[in-house]
């Protein structure tokens, strides 16, 4: 791995530009940053894509979509009996969303050393501020998410485009991977899989192992479009654009 170092994109004259979010919760989730300047000094770093937090309005209507068409119908509360993970959590916000909203176990795995080092003051800040929940578990690993142990019981995996093609097929082969022939019966260790800006898509659907359960827009708030819009507009080079939605995609993990 290389040293840590500063990213581009994460200063006032590269850009930046602060994310409501950031405001409201005094965290540091902001910035649009080049899945070129992502380097860890890894194997899969060329499969990297760019970093930028989720809109939480994006986020919690797509909660709001599984718990209604894609979490186990028997679960009352699914939110206490899966754990989610932010697949390439970045800065952590999915996480510090999927806490707020009130899953008790919260898991992120990030793979740039600077990202994931801003995400674990994150969610230090979110600790100290008193924001958990009685019983909520929060877990940062920092590395390859090709190479994570899925824990044992429910599991959401949450993804905002953080791969290309090949290491998207590598991880699903890694999950696919740790479920077939586990000694717990699937109905007891589901997997769901929510993809936001889903360029990999058909990716998932080219494996017979995972089934659609959602496919659609997703809308962001208005206070969102108008935050998102205005950090595109910051970035010097205009290198990526926003939308009033994201195109999003749910998936269970079928043996």
């Amino acid at each position: 791995m290389t040293k840590r170092r500063k990213l581009p994109g994460l200063r006032k004259d590269e850009g930046y530009t602060v994310h409501p979010f950031d405001e409201t919760y005094g965290v540091r989730t902001s910035g649009l940053i080049a899945g070129r300047h992502l380097g860890a000094g890894h194997a899969h770093d060329k499969q990297i894509t760019a970093y930028f937090g989720v809109a939480p309005s994006v986020f919690k209507r797509l909660i709001a979509i599984w718990r209604r068409v894609g979490a186990r119908a028997d679960f009352k509360n699914p939110l206490s009996e899966y754990t989610f993970i932010d697949v390439g959590a970045g800065m952590g916000r999915g996480m510090l969303l999927a806490a707020e909203m009130g899953f008790s176990n919260v898991w992120g795995v990030e793979l740039n050393p600077v990202l994931a080092g801003i995400a674990r003051k994150n969610l230090r800040r979110w600790k100290v501020d008193g924001r958990l929940q009685n019983g909520q578990r929060m877990k940062l690993i920092e590395g390859d998410a090709t190479e994570m142990k899925l824990p044992a019981g429910p599991v959401l995996l949450f993804l905002f485009n953080p791969f290309e093609a090949r290491l998207m097929k590598m991880f699903l082969e890694s999950v696919e991977a740790q479920r077939v022939g586990n000694a717990a019966p699937l109905n007891s260790n589901p997997v769901e899989l929510l993809y936001v800006n889903h360029e990999q898509d058909v990716t998932i659907e080219r494996r017979k192992v995972w089934a659609r359960f959602f496919k659609g827009d997703v809308a962001r708030s208005k206070a969102d479009a108008i935050a998102d819009h205005r950090i595109m507009a910051a970035q010097p080079e205009g290198e990526y654009t926003s939308a009033n939605h994201e195109e999003c995609s749910g998936w269970k993990y079928r043996e």
